[in-house]
């Protein structure tokens, strides 16, 4: 591909190097192969410019960045105000094959379920439909887990192509807020967007929630297509923010939840009652009213399947074959996922790393213990340090007992994290090991009881300092429990 044909118009492009072939893009100097284009980008901890002679070097034919070098370039140099957004602009071109449906996901929350929800009813409903996200990608063909919840615009323009050639017609993926903010989506064909909740998180990137929540509102202002759809669970504070974007673009807005418009586009959840590890639902949607039963736990699962049937629905899937299709889903790897019992004492691992994801997931879990409501959480090292307190009170008052943890440590003490939670969780037990303090928790289980291993769903490994070791809390409880069989 010639090098002019990656850039948009009204980036100057010297006309004797227009014709100069790429055959591949690059952002990483080490990963530079010979005839690529290498995009020198400035980060929070180094500025991509520093590595421009590492690049040529490995083989790059031309480079792209916001400032040319002092003292001039030895090959090409394409300026852009705007780098990133240039890289994924470029890898669109460079990748261009899509889904011809594409729905993004966004929101503190339910990202991962509501992705894995949509993709679900869409195979349901006969289509070829895949889901990319914290989890990696699930298509028909293959699944790859373990992957950044918004992949750099490289991988996930290739990932794009890729599936695409291999039949995929329906994609689900998650929007993060750095991925929005950093402009890794631009270049997606976004049919449909979808807005579930915010609360903190990722304090320790964003200045503040405001800048959290614009850099989710890029989902609506900038990427979902004029003619597209933006499905917005409408229970929470912010809704009426994103709302009123998504209607100022004259999207097709379908708001969900107990306050979603059931008389018209919207989907309004009418009632919802226990049904052991399930729950019945009463939905209305355009003046109807559709029963259905929903084999998940927790309130926040109603939330997140009926984003996605919103989302199957502003894509343009009938509605009662939606709503069908619901009775089907399965829970997302790791998302209030039942992974065992002991003692008929059920045992869920779950993701909930934020203050309001660790309380839904206590909340949920509540009505199926009469006994003790026991939980095992730690917090990541490197991360945002002012929500440990707040998980170790959540979890004080809404648990019988805590048992706190180390979770990803990273470069941090992990002492000092455990007892930064336990300074706000009065009467918790510390164990640092992840492994023992989860075989503790299972071997007091009576029936009656519920025990919730939060925090790190289903990653396979724990990072101290610069390794990342093995680990799963799955394969923590197989064998706690195995041994107590043995």
């Amino acid at each position: 591909m010639k090098l002019s044909d990656l850039f948009s118009n009204d980036i100057t492009i010297d006309p004797q190097v227009k014709a100069v072939e790429i055959s591949g893009l690059a952002v990483d100097s080490r990963a530079v192969k010979p005839g690529d284009l290498f995009f020198a980008l400035s980060g929070a901890k180094t500025d991509g410019a520093r590595f421009i002679d590492a690049a040529i070097a490995a083989g790059a034919v031309a480079i792209a960045g916001q400032h040319s070098p002092e003292g001039g370039c030895r090959v090409p140099f394409v300026t852009t105000p705007n780098p990133r957004r240039a890289l994924a602009l470029a890898a669109a071109k460079f990748f261009p094959k899509q889904p011809s449906t594409i729905a993004a996901v966004t929101g503190t929350s339910g990202k991962t379920s509501v992705a894995a929800f949509t993709r679900q009813i869409w195979q349901h409903l006969g289509f070829e439909a895949a889901s990319i996200g914290t989890i990696g990608l699930v298509s028909p063909k293959r699944a790859v887990y373990g992957s950044l919840t918004t992949p750099d615009p490289i991988a996930l323009h290739r990932q794009l192509d890729e599936i695409a050639r291999e039949g995929v017609t329906h994609l689900a993926f998650e929007a993060s807020s750095h991925g929005l903010d950093q402009y890794r989506l631009d270049g997606v064909r976004v049919n449909a967007g979808a807005f579930t909740n915010l609360s903190r998180d990722h304090m320790d990137y964003h200045p503040d929630v405001a800048h959290y929540l614009a850099a989710k509102l890029r989902l609506f202002h900038d990427l979902v297509a004029a003619d597209g759809a933006a499905v917005i669970s409408a229970d929470h504070d912010c809704s009426a923010e994103v709302i009123g974007v998504a209607r100022q673009r004259k999207l097709l807005t379908i708001t969900v939840g107990h306050k979603g418009d059931g008389a018209g586009e919207g989907i309004c959840v009418a009632a919802s009652a226990i049904d052991g590890f399930a729950q019945r639902l009463e939905l209305e949607h355009r003046g109807r009213r559709y029963s259905t039963h929903l084999p998940l736990v927790g309130e926040f699962q109603i939330e997140n399947a009926v984003v996605a049937a919103g989302l199957a629905i502003g894509t343009g899937s009938a509605p009662d074959a939606v709503f069908a299709a619901l009775e089907q889903l399965e829970g997302a790897k790791g998302r209030l996922e039942r992974v065992g019992e002991y003692h008929e004492a059920p045992i869920f691992v779950d993701y909930a790393h934020k203050p309001d994801a660790l309380a839904k997931a206590l909340q949920a879990l509540r009505p199926y213990a009469p006994r003790k409501l026991i939980v095992v959480f730690g917090a990541g090292g490197d991360r945002d340090a002012g929500k440990r307190p707040l998980m170790g009170a959540i979890a004080a008052e809404n648990a019988d007992e805590v048992i706190i943890t180390d979770d990803n440590p990273r470069s941090e003490n992990p002492a000092a994290i455990r007892a930064a939670i336990v300074a706000a969780a009065k009467g918790a037990v510390e164990i640092g090991d992840r492994a023992e303090a989860i075989s503790n928790a299972i071997a007091g289980l009576s029936k009656g009881d519920v025990l919730l291993i939060a925090g790190k769903g289903h990653e396979t490994g724990q990072i101290v300092g610069d390794r990342t070791l093995p680990f799963s809390d799955h394969d923590a409880v197989a064998q706690a429990l195995a041994q107590r069989v043995a």
